[in-house]
């Protein structure tokens, strides 16, 4: 037997403004509250095939680029298209040493947490 990933925790500043954001991203719900933190996940709910997102407020600064980061990938459209929507939910373009040559646009959240975009490699069937 082993493990699998079930949450990923985020520290954030402004967890109902990223609950917001990452809902409308990955068409997520708020699953529950606790105390600050707010955990949102598939409308399925906890369990699934999918790991759920806690964004858990914290006043911490945040030193340099994150250790671990999400990537994403359209499921409806195509990588333009979604590119489009992504920025105008409020994502914004991050450089972080790309050469140009990509096949994947590096993103940050409203907080600055980076993020990527990745060419489709999911059947939306």
């Amino acid at each position: 037997m082993a493990c699998r990933i079930s949450e990923l925790v985020l520290d954030c500043r402004d967890p109902e403004a990223l609950a917001r954001f990452w809902c409308e991203v990955l068409d997520f719900v708020v699953l529950g509250r606790e105390e600050d933190d707010i955990e949102i996940g598939p409308r399925e709910g906890f369990g699934g095939p999918q790991p759920t997102l806690v964004l858990s407020r914290s006043d911490d600064p945040r030193k340099g680029k994150l250790p671990l980061h999400i990537d994403v990938n359209a499921t409806d459209r195509d990588q333009d298209a979604e590119l489009e929507r992504l920025l105008e939910l409020g994502a914004r373009p991050a450089d972080v040493g790309q050469t140009g040559g990509e096949s994947w646009h590096v993103l940050t959240d409203p907080e600055g947490n980076e993020f990527c975009l990745l060419r489709s490699r999911i059947d939306p069937a």
